[in-house]
């Protein structure tokens, strides 16, 4: 599955896992690299602009757009406009300027690396959010099926690579935004949070050498 699990506990002398996130699923142009979880805590945080205008998220995935000088990260979002559907009431249109505040507050929300890359070199370009029509995520689980995945298992890709899957979802484009500014990025910080996830990275290892508790660590299903 390609699935990233935690050991939770054991019954019956059998694992029980909890799901972490999808394994490598990383977004990169330069020297940033940004995992799932850290996209989906990004975009939870960006949707939330959407909720005075009745809008939420369905479903979205990413891919880093290298044909692009500089290259940049796209999410695909597909929306659902809420209006009373009864009453044939129509949706309240979101404003071009509240999806480009959606832009800037993922790129605001992602590592010191990446904003780097924004802010100071400019070797990364303006986020960039194209809204899908409805029913495009139905639409790539199809196409994953008609090629083989298993339905039990499949879950729309967090990250895609160039060719048939983005050519599909760019078929299905209506509107394209960008992120207005650059994120907010100070020198020195970026040190600082390396030599945090050194630190991190150095205690994790330690503990794995002394032989630390088994309820903890993360496997991979592939």
């Amino acid at each position: 599955m390609g699935d990233v699990l935690r050991v939770a506990g054991f019954k019956n002398q059998a694992p029980m896992f909890n799901f972490l996130r999808r394994k490598n699923v990383v977004l990169s142009i330069d020297a940033d690299k940004t995992d799932e979880a850290e996209l989906h805590a990004a975009v939870s945080g960006a949707v939330q602009h959407l909720a005075p205008f009745g809008a939420s998220l369905v479903e979205y995935t990413s891919y880093a757009d290298a044909g692009t000088i500089p290259g940049h990260y796209v999410l695909f979002w597909e929306l659902r406009l809420r209006a009373a559907a009864a009453a044939g009431a129509t949706p309240t249109p979101v404003p071009a300027s509240v999806f480009e505040d959606c832009c800037l507050a993922v790129e605001e929300a992602l590592n010191s690396v990446y904003r780097q890359g924004r802010a100071a070199d400019r070797s990364i370009g303006p986020l960039e959010i194209r809204v899908v029509s409805d029913g495009t995520f139905d639409k790539l689980m199809d196409y994953a099926l008609a090629r083989g995945a298993s339905i039990n298992q499949y879950k729309a890709p967090r990250c895609v690579r160039p060719g048939p899957v983005v050519e599909l979802l760019d078929g299905r484009v209506q509107a394209s935004y960008f992120s207005p500014k650059c994120p907010k990025w100070s020198p020195g910080v970026g040190k600082q949070w390396s030599s945090d996830a050194a630190a991190a990275a150095k205690k994790a290892a330690a503990g794995g050498s002394n032989g630390g508790g088994g309820g903890g660590g993360a496997v991979v299903v592939a």
